[in-house]
């Protein structure tokens, strides 16, 4: 039987309208199953930890990827015409479902992974990759953005639109369609690489812990450093051993401790060749091929080199200016370390040592000479600094008298691991302005390191209020001893916070502007400033309570340390130029002929700029340098000497203004803190200090002056 045209149409209708709901209730479905698919019911959205599972992310990534999809090419594909709204707003607020699941993931294959996670990552990267590809390439997009007219749009309107339009150009966007699809199947590789990489470390850190079969092999350990590498030792199947585990650096935290030689150079050895062996953990192939392929993209972007692409939206610009910083610096640094090991190897030879000092010995005996010049003993500080209280009565306590800031803690919102706490952080009007999670202690399956995330970001637009996270690596206590520090750590904690605080003070109304979103050579600024809140003589006094006694730090042993502070700069400031540096020469290769077999690469460049000092090995070495290979900061090493540099600049003005007052800080968190990268931040540091740049001081606080 035939049916009329218009009964036939109606039908296809009622198929259609029947078809549809059943899409709709699919997705509706998804949603309401998958806790990463829609908006958390808690407090500012705060991840629903205790419903969240390893199988959600694989579905949650999929239906994500489709409707954002769908959202880009609506707005890509809108007839209207171009407008501030229809373009840039809608692009700025697309992709909510995908940036709430990759943002949780994330943190989760930094601070807690397994072996599903690992595997789902690899599997996504190059997928991610392709995802953002198609957005960034996507020519209709970029040309709708282009047409805006930026003098009619002001505010953060104007700068977010310039924002676009610049990420847009640095992803390729004027390229021809040939050379769109090179660079697509360069960005997936790159993707994949980069996650093997850190999935490769993770396997080389491991399998790097030394195992000691005697406690005398590890003399000079405290009792409760000695419990907590049995205890890892017997989670590891070695119940009647000691188990060390490396952190991500060079350089160990036990190694100014352990008096036998044979122990520090076990352990140091272990760190510097743990990537290196020619097996699963060996990354050395895989970050060849990523300095390959990073070359490629930057010559097909018509740049000479990955730095000189990948600068364009820094402060530096371009790495002839981030390297002559380096330069002006190493050159003083290095002069000062072999000052330093003379000293160190002056006491050597007094104590009849009969050997020449290697980068094993330089802790330990460094610490002994600090002793020596200052009175100054690592083990006399650090009863001084149990976690908790640092972070307590040291960390919250000074937000509260540089800014008004206080916390209460919240057991009550879900976490993703045990040992994580949760605080709500409350602005000086008392009104709340923030959900923070702190996650203190190392684990197998944490990546080394410290850092911050936001699992929310602030906006004004989307009426967000920041989540935030700050995850370390510190030893965990063992049952019935303290978490005791370092003062490098105690350092730690407080640069962490600074990040925190740059995430807790965001005042904009789009998240591609808001806090921490800033050129990476400026991100690092905030964090550093903070550092100094450390040694404040009345936040110090506040936190630097003996574990045992209860009693303060008293004023002796602070003026010890005061005294001691340029001690070891030489060092500390020769080991993270040489990784900068580094970092710059591998990514300032103009021809592939000159990518040489890692090691050799890296002995060749450190010699070149006068940095190959045996004594004074980089901070990281090239095949566990996570930062550049694994993490964001591929030719962007250099931006925590160029931050510090900043930040030497403001606490000058700071001290020379009556120090970090709470005036002081307010104008600090009105000019910096609160901007994110809404400003011109040259402008914004020049607004606050009254002067560009400066290096003087950083020479002169570092203690690199000539005498």
């Amino acid at each position: 039987m035939q049916l009329s045209s218009k009964l036939l149409m109606a039908s296809v209708l009622l198929v259609n309208t029947f078809s549809m709901n059943a899409v709709f209730a699919q997705n509706n479905n998804i949603k309401m199953v998958n806790p990463l698919l829609r908006k958390s019911p808690l407090q500012y959205q705060a991840p629903m930890f205790n419903l969240i599972k390893d199988e959600h992310f694989k579905p949650a990534f999929d239906f994500s990827l489709k409707v954002h999809d769908e959202e880009i090419e609506n707005i890509a594909n809108n007839p209207a015409k171009a407008t501030f709204q229809n373009t840039v707003l809608a692009l700025e607020t697309s992709g909510v479902d995908l940036n709430r699941a990759t943002g949780i993931f994330y943190n989760l294959t930094g601070s807690n992974t397994n072996p599903t996670l690992q595997a789902i990552e690899e599997e996504y990267a190059p997928i991610f990759s392709a995802h953002s590809d198609k957005m960034y390439l996507n020519s209709k997009l970029y040309n709708r953005i282009k047409s805006l007219n930026l003098a009619s749009l002001k505010g953060e309107d104007r700068k977010l639109t310039e924002y676009y339009l610049q990420q847009f150009e640095l992803a390729g966007a004027n390229l021809s369609t040939e050379d769109k699809e090179k660079m697509k199947k360069i960005n997936e590789e790159l993707a994949s690489l980069q996650t093997s990489f850190s999935n490769k470390l993770l396997i080389a850190r491991k399998n790097g812990a030394v195992l000691f079969d005697n406690e005398s092999e590890l003399d000079g350990l405290s009792k409760a450093e000695l419990d907590a590498a049995k205890a890892k030792a017997t989670e590891a199947g070695f119940p009647s051993k000691y188990l060390i585990g490396l952190l991500n650096t060079t350089q160990q935290p036990l190694l100014p401790s352990l008096k036998n030689r044979a122990t520090r150079e076990k352990i140091f050895k272990a760190s510097w060749t743990r990537a290196e062996k020619s097996d699963s953990g060996d990354t050395r192939s895989v970050l060849e091929q990523l300095a390959k392929l990073r070359l490629q993209k930057a010559n097909l972007m018509g740049k000479k080199s990955f730095a000189e692409w990948r600068l364009q939206d820094q402060m530096a610009k371009n790495p002839a200016t981030a390297m002559d910083l380096l330069a002006k610096i190493a050159k003083p640094a290095v002069s000062r370390a072999k000052e330093e090991a003379k000293e160190i190897q002056k006491l050597i030879d007094g104590q009849q040592g009969g050997f020449k000092l290697e980068p094993w010995d330089w802790n330990f005996y460094s610490e002994q000479v600090r002793k020596a010049k200052y009175d100054l003993d690592e083990s006399e500080i650090k009863p001084y600094f149990e976690v908790t209280t640092v972070l307590e009565k040291g960390v919250f306590f000074a937000a509260k008298q540089m800014y008004g800031i206080t916390f209460k803690v919240r057991t009550d919102l879900p976490v993703y691991h045990p040992d994580v706490k949760v605080y709500e952080v409350f602005d000086k009007d008392k009104k709340s302005l923030a959900i923070y999670y702190l996650d203190f202690y190392t684990r197998d399956n944490k990546s080394g390191g410290a850092w911050m995330n936001n699992f929310v970001s602030q906006s004004h637009y989307l009426k967000q209020k920041p989540v935030i996270v700050n995850v370390y690596n510190f030893a965990k206590p063992t049952e019935g001893n303290p978490s005791l520090i370092s003062f490098d750590d105690v350092t730690t904690m407080f640069h962490e916070f600074g990040h925190t605080l740059h995430g807790l003070f965001a005042n904009q109304q789009y998240i591609s502007l808001s806090g921490t979103a800033v050129p990476r050579d400026y991100v690092e600024f905030p964090s550093q400033i903070n550092e100094h809140a450390a040694m404040d003589p009345m936040i110090l006094k506040n936190y630097a309570i003996h574990y045992k006694t209860k009693q303060v730090i008293p004023q002796a042993l602070i003026n010890k340390i005061k005294k001691a502070e340029t001690f070891n700069k030489g060092y500390e400031v020769t080991e993270l130029l040489a990784a900068a540096t580094l970092d710059m020469a591998w990514h300032s290769i103009e021809k592939e002929s000159d990518i040489k077999p890692a090691l050799q690469f890296e002995k060749e460049a450190l010699e070149k700029y006068g940095l190959l000092v045996n004594e004074v090995p980089t901070r990281y070495h090239t095949p566990y340098f996570a930062h550049i290979w694994g993490g964001g900061y591929s030719s962007g090493y250099y931006a925590y000497t160029w931050s510090k540099t900043l930040d030497y600049n403001a606490f000058d003005w700071m001290q020379a203004n009556g120090g970090m007052t709470r005036a002081n800080c307010e104008r600090f968190r009105k000019y910096i803190l609160s901007v994110g990268n809404s400003v011109d931040l040259n402008k914004a540091f020049k607004d606050f200090i009254g002067h560009e740049m400066r290096i003087e001081p950083y020479l002169k606080n570092a203690g690199l002056t000539t005498k």
